[in-house]
């Protein structure tokens, strides 16, 4: 299992958390398809889980900045900034040509949600976590 939750990736905020555990999901649907070592045709499975991912990454990264104005956390408009830098390398993705290339965009989405792990909630998200804790939210 390449995307397995530990603690470490806690922000110890219940719903941030229930939330980056879906990112982990997909991730681990990603991982799946990728390693199918068949000659199918899976442009379909790509296409959705590509649309799954954007749906959830708006969904996230708009829950997660109102609760970040919620507290009133200093560091709101880098952390959009970070946020739209994700949206755009996804985006980047879903414009190529993915019927053509469909292991190199399983590849690119694992990396993706790869770095987005790594990246952002292991240094960005993580730089909220006192803040939030410290006005009762968890």
């Amino acid at each position: 299992m390449y995307f397995e939750w530990k603690d470490s990736y806690s922000v110890n905020i219940a719903e941030i958390d229930k939330q980056h555990k879906k990112l982990f999901k997909i991730g681990e649907s990603i991982c799946d398809l990728a390693m199918a070592n068949d000659a199918y045709d899976h442009y379909d499975e790509i296409i959705e889980i590509l649309q799954e991912l954007k749906d959830y990454t708006a969904y996230h990264f708009n829950y997660e900045e109102k609760l970040m104005e919620k507290i009133g956390y200093e560091n709101l408009e880098t952390h959009k900034i970070e946020h739209n830098f994700i949206i755009k390398k996804l985006n980047k993705v879903e414009s190529k040509d993915i019927d053509m290339s469909q292991k190199d965009t399983l590849i690119e989405l694992l990396a993706f949600v790869s770095d987005w792990i790594s990246g952002h909630i292991l240094k960005t998200d993580m730089k909220y976590k006192d803040s939030a804790n410290s006005k009762g939210i968890y």
